[in-house]
């Protein structure tokens, strides 16, 4: 019993340390990729009123830098375009129960001995550790709040309007901010692009720190 609840415990922490430190995102791609592609010059597919959407241009920030390093080139002038880039994004929130084991520190006070009375006498009860036997673990009810984000990408040609590449990919986590997860579910969306059609896939990306703001200085005269 000691020993399960050790292992419990143990795995609870390393759970909770992998939650605390990586970001997980569930990707899925269907697409239909020209194998050679030279000229991937491509426009933001944007709504009336999108555009003047600040949160929004963040995003279009992070998918930006994605598509520069895959050989995109955003067009200078829209009717030169020949792809159109259009995401999607939301969160919601859930209620999550779960049930937990909790050790009880005062069971072993109230419990039978351990240990058989050839040992009580060798080790006493304020030195024997087991002397009130292993602690007891009874499980407790608790429940908390999830948010479930989702970013979808999709790459269409201009000419015709044919889909090229869609992209979806689903994070849980307890941070109800999209903006926090946001650069790691876009990583995500194009780490193996185009990859493989229709084949799900996990993607764990380490939680980097926020840059410190620069405290201001005096201007040197």
């Amino acid at each position: 019993m000691r020993r399960t609840f050790l292992m419990i415990v143990a795995l609870s922490t390393l759970l909770l340390s992998g939650c605390a430190s990586f970001v997980r995102s569930d990707v899925i791609a269907f697409h239909d990729w020209p194998a050679d592609m030279p000229n991937k010059v491509y426009v933001f597919d944007n709504k009336p009123g999108q555009e003047n959407n600040l949160e929004r241009r963040n995003y279009e920030n992070l998918v930006r830098t994605e598509l520069t390093r895959l050989g995109f080139v955003e067009a200078q002038n829209p009717k030169s375009a020949i792809l159109k880039v259009a995401l999607s994004y939301k969160i919601d929130a859930r209620d999550v129960r779960v049930v937990e084991p909790v050790a009880d520190p005062y069971w072993p006070y109230y419990g039978p001995p351990y240990y058989g009375p050839r040992w009580r006498g060798y080790y006493g009860p304020f030195y024997d550790p087991f002397w009130y036997g292993p602690p007891s673990v009874y499980y407790r009810e608790a429940q908390y709040e999830v948010f479930k984000r989702q970013l979808n990408v999709q790459i269409t040609q201009v000419r015709d309007g044919k889909k090229l590449y869609d992209v979806t990919v689903d994070s849980d986590g307890g941070n109800g901010s999209l903006a926090f997860a946001m650069p790691y579910m876009v990583k995500s969306a194009f780490e193996d692009f185009p990859g493989r059609s229709g084949i799900p896939r996990r993607v764990k990306l380490e939680i980097k720190e926020q840059p410190q703001p620069v405290p201001n200085t005096p201007a040197a005269k």
